[in-house]
């Protein structure tokens, strides 16, 4: 049986970490799927990419506002997924091509296929080809083998064509009407992308809200903005899935019938980790499937780490290339390990109108029993926003009211992911309330003018 010195699994943030440090080791890295991962392949740069598009669209739709009469002359679906995956499908190809490569990479063994655990340190690898299996062992092995989505089971036992996050974007042509199911950010952003494009969207959830996750004050305007667009049915449960390749439809309990031309499930995503037989390795796993790991991303087997999606409760690429740089530096510094920092985890949803968050909730905030100051500026109450013409951004923030310590920020306006970064490096760095707003300058006229003004609207003693 072939030994390695370490083993990655899964060709995504944790192969990525596998670099000229390691040129030392013997390192098998397993792959079933597409090498990239999910944000290279299904995730984060694809759906932004097609974000990007609808963005763009809905800018020709609204110029009428500021005097500029314009219109969508035409939708080139094809055109608009061929930019997406010429750039990226040869990116996955290459990464899989230089893993594969026993010039560039001579101490890298790449196994194409599905990995189990046969014993705590063992593998068996069955190929993706159907060519027969491989077995190993290895000294110290990473589990970053990611997440899927998750299908109710009135979608599944319905046998009801259906598509996911990873195939909606590879449809051969725009659908007139989208039915999607669930109501988190990956529902919200394509409902954006779809609906921009020309596509009739209706969005079913069994929550009272949108993005129920976020901040009351953002997920309750989002909704109502949703709502004017979309068709959005809250509040009720799927009773049975019917349909075929041309048509489905969704019976609700309150007795409607949602329909479409194709389904769209994002309902969210569930760890790799019962596909894993993690039990043969002795490894723990939290209820909700979440391999269970420590501060250092070791399991609670002696040498076995895990990172990203399978273990992390945060489903955000920048949170598993962190977790990637930890589980590096321990592999290769054991006597000096560190550990991942977690404490402000900053979150966006690329819809429209973009939504950016870090830090607690207000809710959160009260369940704890702590007392807060709350700061509220809207977008069309500083002067850029104004030239948009923007009527429903806002941005929150939350304090302790006797140290001036920020709490949580949530932001819901134009390029609200990118605006928000001074807030989550004032948490990062400990930075006070006061000091952000009054220690720097502000550009005047920008965008972050809407951060300043909802920190100087905080009210301290």
């Amino acid at each position: 049986m072939r030994h390695h010195d370490l083993a990655v699994i899964g060709a995504g943030s944790g192969s990525s970490m596998i670099d000229s440090r390691f040129d030392g080791l013997d390192v098998a890295v397993v792959e079933r799927a597409r090498f990239g991962g999910t944000c290279l392949n299904a995730g984060c740069i694809p759906t932004k990419m097609y974000v990007y598009a609808a963005h763009v669209a809905d800018m020709v739709r609204r110029a009428h506002r500021l005097g500029i009469d314009a219109t969508v002359d035409k939708v080139r679906w094809n055109d608009i997924r061929e930019r997406v995956f010429n750039r990226i499908d040869p990116i996955s190809e290459s990464v899989r091509e230089y893993r594969m490569d026993p010039v560039r990479t001579p101490n890298v063994t790449a196994y194409l296929g599905h990995a189990r655990f046969t014993g705590p340190k063992a593998m068996q690898v069955e190929r993706s080809d159907g060519s027969g299996r491989d077995d190993f062992t290895a000294d110290r092995i990473v589990i970053a083998a990611g997440a899927r989505p998750e299908i109710p089971t009135v979608v599944a036992e319905s046998g009801v064509p259906h598509h996911t996050a990873e195939s909606i974007m590879r449809l051969s042509a725009l659908p007139e009407r989208l039915v999607i199911l669930g109501g988190g950010y990956i529902g919200a952003e394509f409902a954006h992308v779809f609906s921009a494009l020309g596509s009739a969207v209706s969005v079913v959830t069994r929550g009272p809200l949108l993005l129920r996750q976020q901040d009351e004050s953002v997920a309750t305007a989002f909704t109502a903005l949703a709502q004017r667009s979309w068709d959005v049915h809250l509040g009720h449960e799927v009773l049975a899935v019917r349909g075929d390749e041309s048509e489905v439809h969704l019976d609700l309990t309150d007795g409607t019938t949602v329909s479409g031309d194709a389904l769209l499930i994002a309902t969210g995503r569930r760890p790799n980790s019962d596909e894993m037989d993690l039990d043969r390795a002795g490894i723990h796993v939290h209820a909700d499937g979440r391999i269970a790991v420590d501060a250092q991303q070791r399991t609670s087997v002696d040498g076995v780490y895990a990172l990203g999606d399978v273990s992390s409760p945060y489903q955000l690429k920048h949170v598993a290339n962190h977790e990637k740089r930890v589980v590096a530096h321990n592999l290769l510094h054991p006597d000096d390990p560190r550990a991942v920092d977690h404490r402000f985890v900053p979150s966006a949803v690329f819809t429209e109108p973009p939504i950016a968050a870090v830090g607690l909730t207000e809710q959160q905030c009260r369940e704890q029993g702590l007392d807060v100051t709350v700061g509220v500026q809207m977008f069309g109450d500083v002067a850029y926003g104004w030239a948009m013409e923007d009527t429903t951004g806002f941005c929150k923030i939350i304090a302790d009211r006797s140290t001036g310590r920020l709490l949580g920020a949530h932001v819901m306006g134009p390029e609200a992911p990118s605006i928000i970064q001074p807030l989550i490096q004032a948490m990062s760095f400990g930075q006070d309330a006061r000091t952000v707003a009054t220690g720097q300058y502000w550009i005047h006229p920008a965008l972050p003018e809407v951060i300043e003004n909802a920190l100087l609207d905080l009210r301290f003693p």
